[in-house]
């Protein structure tokens, strides 16, 4: 790069049309605070890139020491799109640790690298963040620059908000972890919550896969929810004990009629939750299951 005056706190990818990598490169390096927005430039010339202190998704070098993440060159071997190069970068530099680092990279960059190389396509019928975030391309191909240029900023947008809204979720999810592991080490086949919070991700990190658990009594608004616990968190829609298969898709009425139990409120047809009016309720509907399993 030899005496070229790099800009501190810029970024540059190239200009026209634009994928999930650099848009989620860009908006990671935003939401960490290591570039400014002002200092975002688009384009394919080399020498206004070299003075870019980041720069993604081109130039043809892959060397975190020189800020530099592009995975298009041949001597590049890996996995990563310049997404999962930025991530890693910021973990390498402590800017975020090891837990965040792999909640980011398994709820998001995972799959953004893989399809952005290849390795991945989507399903018939869903639409992953790479979708939504191609469907802010414009539509047209002689579409000018300006437009193109806005659309990026559009995508960028709505990708700093989804990776804002991401990191909140995880340190919600962190804040909860000592409450979820203070039931768990009861090692009882039911866990009691008097409050909502989230439970999946902490109970499986903190070994579920082998704890006694069933089932969890929570609230759930201003009703109760009585959950059946999947055997791990890969198989999250799976239960270790499923509702009673007359309860399946039952709702009020009903339900009420088939349980017994005058506070229900719904089953899901696929058995892994049921809705109740109160705690009792709930409890009630937990002790039906276990005289049936007797």
């Amino acid at each position: 790069m030899g005496n070229v005056e790099i800009k501190p706190r810029t970024f540059g990818t190239h200009d026209g049309s634009f994928h999930a990598d650099e848009v989620t490169a860009c908006a990671l390096l935003l939401l960490f605070d290591c570039i400014d927005m002002e200092g975002i430039v688009r384009t394919r010339d080399l020498k206004q890139l070299e003075t870019c202190e980041y720069v993604c998704d081109v130039g043809g070098i892959y060397d975190p020491a020189l800020k530099r993440f592009d995975h298009h060159q041949s001597d590049y071997n890996g996995s990563l799109s310049s997404a999962g190069m930025i991530l890693k970068y910021l973990k390498g530099q402590k800017i975020l640790n090891e837990k965040l680092y792999r909640y980011i990279n398994g709820s998001l960059v995972l799959g953004v690298d893989a399809i952005d190389n290849g390795k991945a396509t989507p399903m018939l019928g869903h639409c992953s963040f790479s979708s939504v975030i191609a469907n802010f391309v414009p539509v047209r191909y002689d579409a000018s620059k300006e437009v193109f240029q806005g659309a990026f900023f559009q995508a960028l947008e709505f990708c700093f908000g989804h990776l804002k809204r991401l990191v909140s979720k995880f340190e919600y999810i962190q804040e909860c972890r000592g409450k979820v592991k203070k039931e768990m080490d009861k090692r009882q086949k039911v866990m009691f919550f008097e409050e909502a919070m989230p439970w999946i991700e902490s109970f499986f990190d903190l070994g579920g896969d082998k704890h006694p658990a069933q089932f969890i009594i929570m609230p759930a608004g201003d009703q109760w929810k009585l959950r059946g616990i999947p055997p791990s968190y890969d198989k999250r829609m799976q239960v270790r004990v499923p509702m009673p298969k007359e309860w399946a898709g039952l709702i009020d009425e009903d339900l009420k009629k088939k349980s017994g139990i005058p506070g229900a409120v719904f089953c899901h047809k696929g058995r892994f939750i049921s809705i109740w009016e109160t705690k009792e309720d709930a409890e009630k509907a937990l002790e039906f299951i276990q005289r049936r399993k007797q």
